[in-house]
C-alpha cells in the first residue's frame, strides 16, 4: 500500500496558491471520533493564525471523514490539507479492537510517518517545523526526535487525564498502581489537594477492555511518550480544571475548541450528520427536549436499549435520540413493539446529529450523555444540564466533574443486574429538570468557560503563547 499519494491527499477549499510562505506544522490524531474532531478544531485555530497544517489521518479514518464532509468552510482553510497513511491493519480487521489497533499502529506507523515527512520536506520552502501529536500517539516522539522536529502534544481528554499520565511514576512509587498499571489499592486518591478524588480503577488505561487490552494501552500510550513534548495543549479551560493546570504548568488550556466559536460548521465526523433534527427542534417548546447521545464507542445490549426507550416514553417529554446503527458484529437495535406508533412525533431518532447546534438550540432542556470530553465541553459551553451515563475510560472522571465539582448534572445509577431502568431514567429526568440550582450552575459555568476564549483572556492567551512558540525559531 502506498504511504502517500494523491488519492489520499485532500486540500480543503484550496484557492490560488498563496504568495507568502507559511510556517508548516503536522497534526496527527489518534484514529477515533473524539480525537479527530478536537484536533481538527485546534488545527483550524492554527490556520486562522497564519500557520499551514498538514493533517494526517489513517487511511481508514481519512475515507470516513472525507465522505462525511465534502467541504470544509472557513477563510483560512487553504492553509490546511488532509493526508493519510496506513494504520498497519488489514482492511477486514476490526478497528474497534482498541488494543490491537493501538499495538499495530505503534509498530508500523512510525516508518510511514517518517516517509511522509521526508516527501513533504523535499520542497525546501515547505519543511515541517513542528509536529502536534495526539497525546495517545506516543510513538510520534520517536519520529520527531529522529528527524529533529519540535514536538507538542494535544490532549483531547481533560487536563486531569494528562495529569494522571504525567504522574504514573509517582503512582507506582506510592504503590497506587503496579508496573503494569494495575491498581493495587481499592481507595480513592488525589494527585494534589487542589484536585478531585479519583478511583484508580477508572484510570484511562485500566478500564478500556480486558486485561490484555489495558496492558497494551498502558505500555504503548502511557509509557511511550508521556513527558517528551515541549508543550501539551488541552481542550479545556482554567475555570474548569484549576488544580490540574496548577500541578503541571506545561499543560496549556486553549479550549473550548468549538466550531461555533467561529460561527462555522464542525468537521471531522465519521458519519453524516442528520440536520433534519434542527427543524424538528424548532417545533418544540423552549427547554422541553431531552437530548441523548452516547458518542462513537458506547454500545448497549438489546435489553438496555429497550429499557432506555421505555424510560424515555414514560417521561412524556419530547426527546431527540442519537441511535447509531449496530456494529458489523451485531444486529441493529429493535424498538419495543408498537413503540413508534405510541410516540408519534414526540420522539426523534437520528443516526448522527450536529451536536453543537443541537445543544445550542433553545428547545433543549438537558443532555443525557456518556460524558466523553468533547460532549462534556460542548454541553458546558452551552449551559445545558447533564444526566451522566459513562461507558468507559475517562468518562467516569468526567462524570465526577459534572456531578460533584461543577454540580451541573446528576448521575444515572444501574440496578443489581447492571441495567439503568426505565424508572431510574424517568425519575432522574424529573429531578434534573425540577432542579433550579443545577440549571443556574450550568448557566454560570457556561459564562465563565466561554469568557476564556475571548481576546486577552486565558485560553486565548495560551493559544497565542503556543503559536508564538511555534514561530519563534522560524522567524
Amino acid at each position: 500500500m502506498s504511504h502517500f499519494n494523491h488519492k489520499h491527499t485532500t486540500f480543503l477549499n484550496t484557492p490560488s496558491e498563496s504568495k507568502m510562505k507559511n510556517i508548516h506544522i503536522l497534526a496527527i490524531p489518534y484514529p477515533a471520533q473524539g480525537h479527530v474532531i478536537p484536533l481538527m478544531e485546534a488545527s483550524r485555530c492554527f490556520t486562522n493564525n497564519g500557520l499551514k497544517v498538514t493533517f494526517v489521518n489513517t487511511d481508514f479514518t481519512h475515507k470516513r471523514v472525507m465522505s462525511a464532509c465534502s467541504q470544509i468552510d472557513g477563510p483560512s482553510n487553504h492553509l490546511m490539507r488532509m493526508v493519510s497513511i496506513p494504520d498497519g491493519m488489514e482492511p477486514c480487521d476490526d478497528r474497534s479492537d482498541i488494543g490491537k489497533l493501538t499495538k499495530t499502529m505503534f509498530e508500523r506507523m512510525p516508518a510511514k510517518l517518517e516517509e511522509l515527512i521526508n516527501d513533504i520536506n523535499k520542497n525546501d520552502d515547505d519543511h515541517i517545523m513542528c509536529i502536534v501529536a495526539d497525546y495517545y500517539m506516543g510513538w510520534v516522539v520517536r519520529v520527531a526526535r529522529k528527524m529533529g522536529i519540535r514536538l507538542a502534544s494535544f490532549c483531547p481528554s481533560s487536563a486531569a487525564v494528562s495529569a494522571v499520565i504525567m504522574s504514573v511514576q509517582k503512582l507506582m512509587d506510592d504503590e497506587v498502581i503496579n508496573c503494569n498499571g494495575v491498581p493495587m489499592k481499592d481507595q480513592m486518591i488525589q494527585l494534589s489537594n487542589s484536585m478531585p478524588f479519583m478511583d484508580p480503577r477508572n484510570f484511562i488505561w485500566a478500564c478500556i477492555g480486558d486485561s490484555t487490552t489495558n496492558k497494551i494501552i498502558f505500555d504503548f500510550i502511557v509509557l511511550e511518550g508521556k513527558e517528551a513534548a515541549d508543550y501539551i495543549i488541552c481542550n479545556s479551560t482554567m475555570e474548569l480544571e484549576p488544580g490540574a493546570f496548577a500541578l503541571f504548568p506545561k499543560l496549556l488550556p486553549v479550549g473550548p475548541l468549538l466550531a461555533t466559536n467561529r460561527s462555522a460548521r464542525q468537521v471531522g465526523h465519521f458519519w453524516n450528520e442528520d440536520s433534519t433534527c434542527l427543524a424538528w427542534l424548532d417545533q418544540q417548546p423552549i427547554c422541553s427536549v431531552i437530548y441523548l447521545a452516547f458518542g462513537s464507542f458506547t454500545v448497549f445490549d438489546q435489553r438496555q436499549f429497550e429499557e432506555l426507550a421505555l424510560g424515555l416514553e414514560d417521561t412524556k417529554r419530547p426527546f431527540l435520540w442519537v441511535v447509531r446503527p449496530g456494529t458489523s458484529d451485531s444486529m441493529d437495535y429493535v424498538y419495543p413493539s408498537g413503540y413508534m406508533d405510541r410516540l408519534g412525533t414526540r420522539g426523534k431518532m437520528v443516526s448522527w446529529a450536529p451536536q453543537q447546534e443541537v445543544l445550542n438550540h433553545p428547545s433543549v432542556a438537558c443532555f443525557v450523555s456518556h460524558c466523553g470530553w468533547n460532549s462534556t465541553m460542548e454541553g458546558v459551553s452551552n449551559g445545558v444540564p447533564f444526566l451522566c451515563w459513562p461507558y468507559f475510560a475517562d468518562q467516569f472522571f468526567n462524570k465526577t466533574y459534572i456531578c460533584d465539582i461543577w454540580k451541573t448534572g446528576l448521575g444515572l445509577n444501574k440496578n443489581d443486574t447492571s441495567i439503568v431502568t426505565r424508572g431510574e431514567i424517568k425519575s432522574k429526568v424529573e429531578q434534573l429538570l425540577d432542579n433550579d440550582l443545577i440549571k443556574e450552575n450550568a448557566l454560570n459555568l457556561q459564562e465563565k468557560v466561554m469568557d476564556c476564549v475571548r481576546a486577552g483572556n486565558s485560553s486565548n492567551k495560551h493559544l497565542n503563547k503556543f503559536i508564538d512558540w511555534v514561530k519563534e525559531e522560524t522567524s
